[in-house]
């Protein structure tokens, strides 16, 4: 069968380094191709290449699209020819309407007058190709993620797509609406379109692909053809990160001492609803060098509780007591909860825990300026010696601490969230979704950062949609739905039957 896409033997350099080298993929037509790799293996780079945002003559090597040669200057070119990108980052312009957005750039009007009656008949056949209801009109602000997702893919549609690219488009998405789009690519396949699907969860790529290509360091390592091959997990594991990861979770060689943190009664209401209650009388501790879970569905309140405790960053008529080593301490406002010893990594780095456009050396120092200032004055000498240390034992792969956060990749960005908050000297860190969006080899490395603040003696708590990473990684492990605790119990009882058990037997307690 005549590939649908080849790209041979494509080379990207920056200035100093070669991003991607010789890389080879071809796409067969009506054919679901997952591109695998860990973090800053060039998967994105490749896809941007394909899509004309580097344009053709920014690197070597040539694309055939149909058979004929390509050279995309711009993604309207890719677009035109039918080649339709959906970033991880969703394009979408919040305060307008589905339509709006769907028709955003090729407006459906003549002599220069939109024709909306047109545009909201289309929109509805496009929303129903994807399963969506909702009325046109809708604001994007007003739908969750998941159907904001399914827009994009309308989007792609109306664009007369031949070949749909998508990266990471279930990263965050719950387990329901991840198999919805699923579902929603396998039923493209059936009528022909082509899909590459970009993804860390290896588990949705051994449900859908067709084949696999491995992407290390920049270069093609292998192609897997799920239908002839037996393709493990493991196997795709060995050839992305180049050695044999059958320990997915490093040892834990747990000395636990005394309670170190405490959360008594703890009640939260909804900021915009106030009479919502969202955490409902909370009872939480963690011993010193302990590292406890927080497990819960989507929507359970874990990431409510947490920003609450973190001195009120999220809900209205906060009640409750927090204790640090038997003290009772104020945690009301942001700089009290950093003083009294608590630090949040938050879920979602880019948006709140970094200032991406910024490099890596005011990153890092920015959660305790103190620590680098002498009377008011940030000591810049001082500053570079900090970020150079963390940068050191964190293992922050960049060219230097002068790199923008922006241009790293996801494991090495939860890195310069993980230095900013171990500067600011915590004795509690609060890890909400710590490897969310990175690859298997990087989250070893977090889970190796999490073990050594443990052996440090400090006390972490994890939220983690992800049940075999928290029974990996825990000592002991909470489990949360609507707002409430609803069982704790010892690594050594949890399982994810018996946590998936407590949560179905709490629904509407």
């Amino acid at each position: 069968m005549q590939p649908i896409l080849e790209m041979r033997g494509i080379t990207k350099t920056f200035p100093g380094v070669k991003a991607l080298t010789d890389v080879n993929l071809s796409v067969l037509p009506g054919e679901i191709h997952a591109v695998v790799g860990e973090n800053g293996a060039g998967k994105s780079t490749l896809m941007k290449v394909l899509s004309g945002v580097y344009p053709s003559g920014s690197f070597d090597g040539e694309i055939l699209f149909e058979g004929k040669p390509q050279q995309f200057r711009t993604i309207s070119d890719s677009e035109h020819a039918g080649i339709v990108i959906i970033h991880q980052e969703l394009a979408l312009v919040p305060l307008l309407s589905i339509a709006e957005n769907i028709f955003l750039g090729q407006e459906t009007a003549s002599k220069g007058v939109i024709n909306w009656f047109e545009a909201f008949a289309r929109t509805k056949e496009l929303l129903k190709k994807v399963g969506l209801s909702e009325h046109p009109n809708t604001l994007i602000t007003n739908i969750g993620t998941g159907k904001q997702q399914l827009v994009e893919i309308a989007k792609a549609l109306n664009k007369k797509v031949k070949l749909l690219i998508l990266d990471e488009p279930t990263s965050s998405l719950n387990e329901k609406d991840s198999n919805a789009l699923l579902e929603l690519l396998k039923g493209f396949k059936a009528q022909g379109i082509s899909s590459i699907l970009i993804t860390h969860k290896l588990n949705e790529v051994m449900k859908v692909a067709d084949r696999i290509t491995v992407i290390r360091d920049g270069k093609t390592v292998d192609t897997l053809d799920t239908h002839t091959a037996k393709v493990s997990e493991d196997r795709i594991i060995k050839a992305m990160v180049g050695r044999d990861l059958s320990e997915r979770y490093p040892p834990r060689n747990a000395k636990i001492g005394e309670t170190l943190f405490e959360v008594k009664n703890w009640n939260v209401f909804n900021p915009i609803h106030p009479d919502r209650q969202m955490i409902k009388n909370v009872n939480l501790s963690v011993r010193k060098g302990e590292v406890v879970g927080i497990a819960g569905l989507m929507g359970a309140g874990r990431t409510e509780f947490a920003m609450s405790v973190f001195g009120g960053a999220y809900g209205t008529r906060i009640s409750g007591e927090v204790f640090l080593h038997g003290k009772n301490v104020d945690v009301s406002t942001i700089p009290r909860a950093k003083e009294a010893g608590l630090a949040y990594a938050t879920e979602d780095r880019k948006t709140f825990g970094l200032v991406l456009i910024d490099h890596i050396k005011h990153n890092v120092t920015l959660a305790n300026l103190p620590g680098v200032s002498n009377r008011g004055v940030v000591d810049d000498l001082k500053e570079l010696s900090v970020a150079n240390k963390y940068r050191k034992d964190l293992g922050i792969r960049s060219s230097g601490v002068y790199q923008a956060t922006v241009n790293l990749s996801g494991g090495n960005q939860q890195k310069v969230v993980l230095s900013k908050w171990l500067f600011s000297g915590p004795e509690v860190l609060i890890l909400d979704e710590p490897t969310r969006g990175i690859d298997v080899g990087a989250k070893y490395e977090i889970y190796g950062i999490i073990n050594r603040l443990a052996e440090e003696g400090k006390g972490v708590i994890v939220i983690s949609s992800e049940m075999p990473e928290l029974l990996g990684i825990t000592d002991r492990i909470y489990v949360m739905n609507e707002g409430r605790i609803v069982g704790e119990m010892p690594k050594a009882e949890a399982t994810q039957e018996s946590i998936m058990r407590t949560i179905m037997k709490s629904w509407g307690h």
